[in-house]
């Protein structure tokens, strides 16, 4: 069988500063789709309704990627082909916890500064954990999902 390509999709209730968090807090950057949309665009398949205007481009109202900087994309589209992260809007709040989460692994040594980092960027320290198989932070994103720096 041959490896399928996945992304992590995460809901949201305004997916661009999410998407701009999480490309600080990872190190990745924000997609381009600019190209992609201007072409749907012309096609009649995109109105100016369902874009908004993010760092000075086009881009898709309701979702938005951040990807590796070294993974390869799509030139066409903008559209990684690596790791990524897609954050779709929603209408509803997050109301409960995640059933899944990023592990954020800065390096030893490194947990207290990334996690001041990552406040600085607008992350919350829900707890410190201290277990006989390990020490992490647990923290929330600005919409509140849940993410562990370890």
């Amino acid at each position: 069988m041959t490896p399928l390509h996945w992304k992590l999709v995460i809901d949201a209730n305004d997916p661009h500063p999410q998407a701009d968090f999480w490309a600080d807090a990872l190190g990745y950057v924000v997609e381009d789709n600019s190209a992609h949309i201007d072409r749907l665009m012309a096609l009649g398949y995109v109105t100016d309704a369902m874009t908004v205007d993010a760092h000075g481009r086009r881009a898709f109202r309701d979702l938005i990627a951040v990807r590796h900087p070294d993974d390869p994309y799509d030139e066409e589209t903008g559209t990684g082909l690596g790791r990524r992260l897609l954050f779709q809007r929603v209408p509803e709040p997050k109301t409960v916890k995640n059933r899944l989460h990023l592990d954020l692994h800065p390096g030893p040594g490194r947990r207290e500064a990334e996690v001041a980092r990552l406040e600085a960027l607008g992350a919350t320290v829900l707890r410190q954990v201290k277990e006989p198989g390990g020490e992490w932070t647990l923290m929330a994103d600005p919409e509140g999902n849940e993410f562990c720096v370890q």
